[in-house]
């Protein structure tokens, strides 16, 4: 065949330049879609900085500095109380505590109710960070006729106290720490649940089921497919299947803890390990797949058994492809949303998930939330949240891709 092309070739040398002309116009087209990505890539980057930085606005309705003589966040927990308790009534102190005692509660949690009860901070006008630095001082002038008692400063939305705040229906003092929590516990309960169980199907598929056989084919058909398969559809799976018909587990009443019906990050991992399984054994299936069949043969020619063969050459050679897959797994489950809403994410939630049977909330979940607030303000903590998201899954992922090199070198 090769001579036959060959012999084509030259037989026909006139074909040459417009093969090379072929190439180069393809070539072309691929380095212009390459280029495409990274400025839509890069120009969504930027969309997303530009709101979540800027100069603000903020009236007060209590001026902080009259409720001690220095700055709040320095105060003890104590003294922030003994501040509630003055400014408060106590019907709205008993409001309070039946969410959490107000002992139980952190220095940072009562500081932010300070903020949010008694002092009352609003921003009245926002901007982007390209406004803030290229009308500056038109925003100063506006800020002194429109707002005499406002203050104006520069402010990051997304910071540390970001991180360590809770939900708040002000969108200042509003923070990621429920939802950023409540991520972690999802990833942390899907990837335990599905990664020994995708690893081990794709070995015994490869290396035990017999591939003439018409059940292993049905199986393997349908896990092919299963990998397309819409995820609100494994949202309504999990409803039924966790959320429903496992309830006395997945709320904690079967281990004396009083539940929630069913609807916890328990129930949520489980769902999102489903919807990444197939993903999982099939990238799983190529990388055994691509372990040279000379290995396994040496293998049993020293008298290795089945198993030793796939535990001590098989599985380490193809574990780098397997964390490949694992990288690409994640990256779609920590941005799921609509099996989440399904099993029962809660859309507002001050207190962090403390067990698997807590309720809980994520940050898909949260950001879809702010986005769909009228304020400019929540737009802001919208992609300040976006980044929290975005950091958290290239942090999975590096992970992921160190450990995949150190497989790799190991097998060098």
């Amino acid at each position: 065949m090769n001579n036959a092309i060959d012999n084509n070739i030259f037989a026909n040398p006139g074909n040459l330049p417009k093969r090379h002309q072929i190439g180069k116009i393809w070539s072309t087209i691929f380095f212009a879609s390459t280029t495409i990505g990274i400025v839509a890539l890069t120009v969504l980057l930027l969309s997303i900085i530009n709101q979540a930085m800027g100069l603000v606005i903020i009236e007060n309705k209590i001026d902080p500095m009259t409720l001690a003589e220095r700055p709040l966040e320095e105060l003890p927990k104590e003294e922030l109380i003994s501040i509630l308790q003055a400014n408060l009534s106590k019907n709205r102190i008993k409001t309070i505590e039946k969410e959490k005692p107000l002992d139980a509660r952190s220095q940072i949690d009562i500081y932010g109710l300070v903020m949010e009860r008694v002092v009352q901070p609003t921003v009245v006008k926002s901007y982007t960070l390209t406004q803030s630095l290229l009308s500056r001082s038109q925003i100063e002038r506006e800020a002194v006729e429109k707002y005499p008692n406002a203050k104006i400063e520069f402010r990051s939305w997304i910071n540390f106290t970001f991180l360590k705040k809770t939900m708040s229906s002000k969108p200042e003092l509003a923070g990621v720490s429920t939802a950023l929590m409540g991520s972690l516990y999802l990833i942390a309960i899907t990837i335990a649940v599905a990664f020994p169980i995708g690893v081990g199907a794709a070995i015994y598929l490869e290396e035990y089921a017999n591939k003439d056989n018409r059940i292993n084919k049905i199986i393997q058909t349908n896990i092919d497919n299963l990998a397309g398969v819409p995820s609100i559809v494994y949202g309504i799976l999990g409803l039924a299947i966790f959320v429903r018909t496992l309830e006395t587990i997945t709320s904690g009443a079967a281990f004396g803890i009083e539940g929630n019906n069913g609807r916890s990050i328990l129930s949520a991992g489980l769902t999102m390990a489903l919807l990444i399984l197939p993903i999982l054994i099939i990238n799983a299936q190529e990388a055994i797949r691509a372990v040279p069949d000379s290995l396994r043969q040496a293998a049993f020619g020293l008298g290795a058994t089945k198993w030793q063969t796939v535990w001590y050459h098989v599985l380490p050679n193809a574990l780098p492809g397997i964390l490949t897959g694992t990288i690409l797994a994640i990256s779609r489950a920590i941005g799921e949303t609509a099996p989440l809403i399904l099993v029962g994410a809660s859309t507002y939630i001050t207190t962090n998930p403390s067990s698997p049977f807590s309720k809980f909330t994520a940050l898909p979940i949260q950001i879809y939330n702010w986005t769909t607030r009228p304020q400019d303000t929540f737009r802001n903590i919208a992609a300040a949240a976006i980044i929290v998201l975005l950091i958290s899954l290239l942090s999975l992922n590096a992970v992921a891709i160190l450990m995949r090199n150190r497989f790799s070198r190991q097998r060098l």
